[in-house]
């Protein structure tokens, strides 16, 4: 929904500048600088605050969540990994993870960032915690 609302302003933002000049006030002489009350200037800034809270700003929370999940990965854990397969935390080290993936002591080491997220008991993620 929210790309199909994207998609819908930045084709609408040609259109609006456009219609720009047809709400000038009187005859006015365009007077060259730079001035916050030039309608273009204003247009600009508002979408780029819209681009900034709807596409930027949920990224960053994203990554900060993420980057937070791998620093607290601790042993026994289960954990869910980028290939799909499901295991259990075994050691952790600066920049790997020694997952348990079978009862016969299956041990893999994977990459930190391999490990997509931490999953509960019932296999369901856990729900991000609150700061």
């Amino acid at each position: 929904m929210r790309n199909v609302f994207l998609r819908f302003l930045i084709g609408l933002t040609p259109v609006m500048l456009m219609a720009v000049p047809l709400f000038a006030e009187g005859e006015k002489k365009a007077q060259p600088g730079f001035s916050f009350g030039n309608p273009m200037i204003m247009m600009m800034l508002f979408m780029f605050l819209i681009i900034w809270f709807l596409m930027i700003r949920p990224e960053q929370r994203k990554q900060k969540e993420r980057q937070k999940m791998m620093q607290n990965l601790k042993k026994g854990d289960k954990v869910m990994t980028a290939a799909g397969m499901y295991g259990i935390v075994g050691n952790v080290k600066d920049t790997t993870v020694m997952v348990k993936i079978a009862d016969n002591n299956t041990v893999v080491e994977f990459a930190k960032s391999a490990v997509t997220s931490v999953v509960s008991s019932d296999g369901a993620d856990k729900p991000p915690e609150k700061t």
